[in-house]
């Protein structure tokens, strides 16, 4: 409080603890339904997610995210971010799931490879192109290992 320029009196006037302010920073952080990125039907577009979109919402929660998501950051965050976008995705293509369960597990997988890709290019600080960034994250979601390695 003495950092911020408060007293501590008016912080537990709106807080009851740090994990109290910890909760409400993390919950501003977390895009609701409508601040997501539109998805892809088309069969155009492979991967139906807009990855510019997404990396744009991390550029621009970049400090938080880099922190919360990071090595010491909580990994409660994560699991919260990663739902939001699943409940968002779930509603999206539910008329297109034919197996709840494979398409829960699918999200996970893909979501916590996207976000632990660009935190890690975060953490880099960007050393690749965002436009290297996002074609390494299209092929190795379309093709996987193989789009890197010569087989």
């Amino acid at each position: 409080t003495a950092k911020a320029g408060y007293n501590r009196g008016t912080f537990y006037e709106y807080f009851t603890d740090v994990y109290h302010l910890l909760d409400e920073i993390e919950n501003a952080l977390i895009p609701t339904v409508d601040e997501l990125p539109a998805y892809s039907t088309s069969t155009e577009d492979r991967l139906g997610v807009p990855l510019d979109s997404f990396l744009q919402l991390y550029e621009h929660h970049n400090k938080y995210y880099s922190v919360l998501l990071g090595a010491k950051g909580d990994p409660a965050f994560s699991a919260k971010l990663k739902n939001q976008i699943k409940a968002s995705l779930t509603e999206h293509f539910k008329e297109n799931i034919q197996d709840a369960q494979e398409f829960d597990y699918t999200l996970e997988y893909v979501l916590s490879a996207m976000v632990g890709i660009m935190s890690y290019w975060f953490s880099k600080e960007q050393e690749i192109s965002k436009e290297r960034l996002m074609s390494l994250i299209r092929n190795l979601s379309e093709q996987g290992i193989r789009a890197i390695l010569p087989l």
